[in-house]
């Protein structure tokens, strides 16, 4: 499923959604963390489809996993800014016009419309710093409070750039008529950057960290939909998609709508055409899984696999696993498991690795001995 999830299809998250809207009106700044495809970015979105939220506040939603250094950070903030709060009137677009003085030789024109366009370049953002300003600015000046998220905020810690998180937070904690979703996916940066004393951001927002929906949950939500069409699933079924996804909300999602799409009108899907669907799943990806698994090193294969065969993996730099594993060095297993982190290859829950992707596991399953 793609695209914004109808309230009707929206599983459970009740207490979360609470947790984050009460702090979102109470202006708080929010960390949401969870492992890849879990529903961050939905959760987010279906709190900020709220009416109250959608009736008082500017939402901004910025996706910055694409970004690789300062400039692009600017460029996404400001193109979202625009889309976001300048689009919706002709004053906010001429109060966007005005504030941004840095980039007033870039904008375009309408001729039609009589109206300034944003047409702006990467190449145009020749004074970062100045330009950011310019966009929390903006923001200060809007009319109506802005609720900002930033997904995969963990991002900027891989920027060339020095001083960036330091640079955002001295602006962000200026802020009066804004606050701030941090999201991401890689649990142990963002906690780094805000349980640290040592880091700008340090106690600056809320924490939450987003786990599996419990399987029971799923199982209640997804029969009701199929008796609501005429349809049956065992819950056996469901279960059986949800130990190999490992609850994660977005192959759930998939599986599930399959197996609606493929049970006939009174017929009951059962486990057998659930192991089916996932099967057909994991064929579709595995182009994808192979380009992932081509850009890794040979020796990063070897750990990944390694881990890959137990599961949750500890001790990983024991001389009992390197040995079990025939891998070169516990020094050179630290050196591939750092960069399989880095890469969100790997994710870490204290001293246990596992593979971040339930769909790579299930390939690996079939396809490496």
């Amino acid at each position: 499923m793609t695209g914004r999830i109808p309230a009707a299809y929206f599983c459970d998250r009740v207490v979360e959604s609470k947790v984050l809207s009460q702090a979102l009106l109470s202006q708080m700044n929010v960390v949401v963390t969870s492992p890849r495809r879990m529903g961050k970015t939905a959760l987010v979105d279906f709190v900020f489809q709220q009416e109250v939220i959608q009736k008082d506040y500017f939402t901004i939603d910025v996706d910055i996993l694409h970004t690789t250094c300062f400039k692009e950070f600017i460029y996404a903030l400001g193109t979202a800014a625009y889309d976001k709060i300048a689009s919706r009137s002709d004053k906010m677009k001429r109060l966007f016009i005005a504030t941004l003085r840095s980039l007033s030789a870039s904008f375009g024109y309408d001729p039609i419309q009589n109206t300034p366009t944003f047409d702006i370049k990467l190449g145009d953002i020749t004074t970062p710093d100045y330009t950011l300003r310019e966009i929390f600015n903006f923001m200060e000046q809007a009319d109506k409070r802005c609720l900002v998220v930033i997904d995969e905020f963990q991002q900027i810690t891989k920027y060339p750039e020095k001083n960036i998180e330091a640079v955002l937070r001295s602006y962000i904690q200026k802020m009066s008529n804004a606050n701030f979703v941090f999201a991401g996916s890689q649990r142990t940066v963002l906690e780094e950057m805000f349980l640290s004393s040592r880091r700008p951001f340090f106690q600056s927002a809320k924490l939450m960290q987003l786990d599996a929906i419990e399987l029971s949950v799923y199982q209640d939500f997804v029969v009701g939909h199929f008796r609501e069409g005429g349809k049956d699933i065992n819950p056996e079924a469901v279960e059986v998609a949800y130990r190999s996804f490992r609850g994660v909300t977005l192959y759930m999602q998939r599986v599930m709508k399959d197996a609606y799409a493929t049970t006939p009108q009174g017929a009951t899907c059962d486990e057998r055409l659930v192991e089916q669907l996932i099967d057909d799943f994991v064929a579709e990806n595995d182009y994808r899984i192979r380009g992932l698994l081509a850009y890794i090193s040979e020796p990063q294969k070897e750990v990944l696999y390694a881990i890959h065969d137990e599961k949750e993996a500890q001790g990983i730099v024991s001389a009992a696993f390197t040995k079990r594993h025939r891998l070169k060095s516990p020094s050179a297993t630290q050196s591939a498991v750092q960069k399989l982190l880095e890469d969100d290859l790997l994710t870490r829950n204290g001293k246990v690795y596992s593979l971040s992707d339930p769909l790579m596991s299930l390939w690996l399953d079939k396809n490496i001995r």
